[in-house]
């Protein structure tokens, strides 16, 4: 495949002004979230502190109409014990942060960190959000105490432009544990990038699309992540389109990224080492494709061929394209052999919101 033009470090003068005037980095949004218009989040807005729950609900209903840009700067730990529902324009909760009917929003940690500690973040018929710098763990559909139906952060019911960045998502197990997945795109869920974000200790990354007959998500971009001790679902994928490039899968213990239902997946310059059956169709017969191009495949095993197991790759082979899949915009491929490093230094919550300046 023609790789894209690279422009390395490039930004244009209207996401540079968008990036002062928001209180926030630009400098390594792209991916899908570009696209359609793109993803400028509460840029130009207010901005607002929140330490709890209930003032980040407090903001979000203070806007004149739902639409009115606004910029949340949280520090602290936002838990259950300081959430609570407010009123207003907005459709707030006590056990969850949610941005629902709402756009043009960002929320972001800054000074010592924010830390939602057991509380999720849903979003529902929302558009143009910025989540950036935040950690999120421990989050219970089953348990106590329950918020988001086990979920990090959810996407679902006419959700488009979505910037997920410099996120450190994790759980304490999967499923038996009390736990779902971190994040979760659904019913029509569209034009999203996760970046530079750290998925550790889950039985599930995450899916796109919650059943073969969910297809209309997507597409979305997956870039510079670090996928720590991970069953799971990094990500599954029904229908449409996803890219998935500059990440560093440490530890998968079932299946990695698996792709469904038609769905089709540009696999470019990741790091997978102790990976179990990285790349293919699991759990299904609903075969998904994928062009894959760059990867570096460390320590990882192959299942056999069998029912509603399809391995991209095998004991002898490494594995190799089934479909030509292309993306519409640019971007900065860096080499598989530096990822590692790169997205040590780079991914997560509270380490400067750092991108990636290519191999040293």
């Amino acid at each position: 495949m023609k790789k894209p033009t690279i422009f390395k470090n490039s930004l244009s003068i209207a996401a540079i002004v968008v990036a002062m005037l928001s209180g926030h980095s630009l400098a390594a949004q792209n991916g899908f979230s570009d696209e359609n218009g793109g993803t400028t989040g509460g840029a130009g807005g207010s901005i607002v502190y929140a330490t709890t729950g209930a003032e980040i609900n407090a903001a979000i209903c203070n806007r004149s109409d739902n639409d009115t840009p606004l910029i949340i700067r949280v520090e602290g730990t936002i838990k259950h014990s300081n959430t609570a529902k407010k009123s207003g324009s907005c459709n707030t909760r006590d056990d969850q942060i949610d941005l629902k009917n709402v756009s043009n929003i960002s929320i972001i940690g800054v000074g010592k960190g924010a830390l939602f500690e057991q509380l999720g973040i849903h979003l529902t018929r929302a558009s143009n959000i910025i989540i950036q710098n935040l950690h999120i763990r421990n989050v219970k559909k089953s348990g106590s105490p329950l918020s988001n139906g086990g979920d990090a952060l959810s996407l679902e019911n006419k959700v488009s432009n979505v910037w997920m960045d410099h996120l450190t998502l994790e759980a304490s197990g999967g499923e038996s544990d009390g736990y779902d997945s971190l994040v979760d795109m659904k019913n029509d869920s569209t034009y999203i990038t996760v970046s530079y974000s750290i998925f550790r200790n889950s039985g599930r990354g995450g899916l796109v699309g919650s059943s073969s007959s969910d297809t209309d998500n997507g597409p979305v971009t997956y870039h510079h992540n670090h996928y720590q001790n991970m069953d799971s679902r990094v990500p599954l994928m029904r229908g449409r389109l996803g890219h998935t490039y500059n990440n560093h899968f440490d530890g998968i213990n079932k299946s990695g990224i698996n792709v469904r239902v038609g769905g089709k997946m540009l696999v470019e310059n990741n790091y997978f080492e102790n990976a179990k059956n990285p790349l293919g169709t699991f759990y299904s017969n609903d075969i998904g494709y994928w062009e894959v191009s760059g990867n570096e495949w460390n320590d990882s095993t192959w299942s056999d061929e069998a029912d509603e197991k399809h391995p991209a790759g095998s004991s002898k082979n490494n594995p190799v394209s089934t479909a030509s899949v292309s993306v519409p915009y640019d971007y900065d491929l860096d080499d598989a052999k530096c990822v590692p490093d790169i997205v040590k230094a780079t991914a997560g919550a509270n380490k400067g919101v750092k991108f990636s300046y290519g191999c040293q």
